[in-house]
């Protein structure tokens, strides 16, 4: 069965796109810890990240470092924080953070409730920052 990430590559299920190349595919998370958090997938559906080719995991977390430059050069944090949990849902996929303490990571937090104007200009100001990062 395709996974709820599939069919946002494939355009079935809008997102707030970061950025895409055609491997990979960055956007918004809707239910974000924080401003500015993204999720990083493959675009081939691997439900367990380790078990993706060591060529395309080191592609993706390339790839993530550029997106994860581009949100931190946007958002007010002290760092971008990494994580993969690889649970809720089977398709691999590595959460960009922005943070200001470590407790800032702590998924049993409130998630924020953003609208979808400010999930797309959050995306908009990502996206134009994400095409001037050089990696």
């Amino acid at each position: 069965m395709e996974s709820i990430f599939s069919k946002i590559v494939s355009g079935e299920i809008p997102s707030h796109k970061i950025a895409e190349n055609d491997n990979y595919y960055a956007f918004l998370d809707i239910n974000p810890l924080a401003i500015g958090h993204t999720l990083v997938i493959p675009k081939i559906e691997t439900d367990y990240i380790f078990d993706i080719e060591d060529e395309q995991l080191g592609g993706l977390i390339v790839f993530a470092k550029k997106v994860g430059k581009a949100v931190e050069s946007v958002i007010n944090c002290k760092r971008i924080g990494v994580t993969v949990i690889g649970l809720e849902v089977p398709h691999a996929h590595i959460h960009l953070i922005p943070l200001n303490t470590l407790y800032d990571m702590d998924f049993k937090q409130p998630k924020l409730k953003l609208t979808n104007d400010e999930l797309a200009e959050t995306a908009e100001k990502i996206r134009e920052a994400f095409v001037t990062i050089a990696i």
